[in-house]
Order: C-alpha cells, then structure tokens, then sequence
C-alpha cells in the first residue's frame, strides 16, 4: 500500500508533517507513513501548551502495540496549541494523520525556516527507498 503525502504541506526526515495554517502557525502531526508503520496507537504523552522546543527537541512519545516513539520539534518555537482529544483518543492518529490527527500547533522562532523542510516529492522520494 502507497502512503499518503500530501502535496501542500512540509514533512521531515523523522517522518512529521508541517502545515503553515493562515496565521503563520504551524500545526505538527505524524505522517501516514509513519502511523502505519507504528501500527495502533493506543498512547500519546503529550506536552503542554507554552512550552518552547528547540529544533529537533523531542516533544511527544506515541506508543503503539508495537514500540514507543518520540516525535520531533523540526523547528524551535512556542506550542501553542495541543490536541487533547488524543488523550482519550489517540487512535485518530491512525485514522487522520493529516486531520483530527493533529498533535500540536506552534509559534515559530523564524517563521521563514520551514523552507529547509522536505517538500512532498523529497518525502516520497525517501520513503520510496
């Protein structure tokens, strides 16, 4: 089965995906690639909002039936914004990576540093590997 990749938003190596929502925000999820990998997650310890991450500053774990995971900043910036209703249910990580799925938003630090993301053809071209 071929992941889902989006073409319009940004992704990283650790396989998180970047959305540049209309205020200059950016909302940070897992990728399909990676949730399928993981299998069914059934946790996620979540940070809190106000919180500031350095780039590549671990800031989540997702545990599935079959390992935990740490994800990623890929950028410094304030969270401002975590998605609680993983805490109940954080099989919608599985179900919309790209939607419901979300795990938090960020104020970044430098707004013009997700142009050093992947783009989706750099992601897909990796995951394809």
């Amino acid at each position: 089965m071929v992941s889902e990749v989006p073409l319009d938003i940004y992704y990283t190596k650790e396989h998180e995906w970047i959305r540049v929502s209309d205020d200059g925000d950016i909302i940070i999820g897992i990728t399909d690639h990676a949730q399928d990998a993981l299998t069914d997650i059934v946790y996620i310890e979540l940070p809190e909002a106000g919180g500031h991450c350095s780039g590549m500053e671990e800031f989540a774990i997702v545990e599935s039936v079959k390992s935990a995971s740490p994800i990623f900043a890929p950028l410094a910036g304030t969270i401002t914004a975590v998605n609680k209703t993983l805490e109940d249910a954080p099989e919608q990580i599985n179900q919309e990576p790209y939607g419901s799925g979300w795990i938090i938003k960020m104020k970044l630090d430098d707004e013009g540093a997700v142009d050093g993301l992947m783009s989706a053809s750099d992601y897909l071209a990796m995951i394809s590997e």
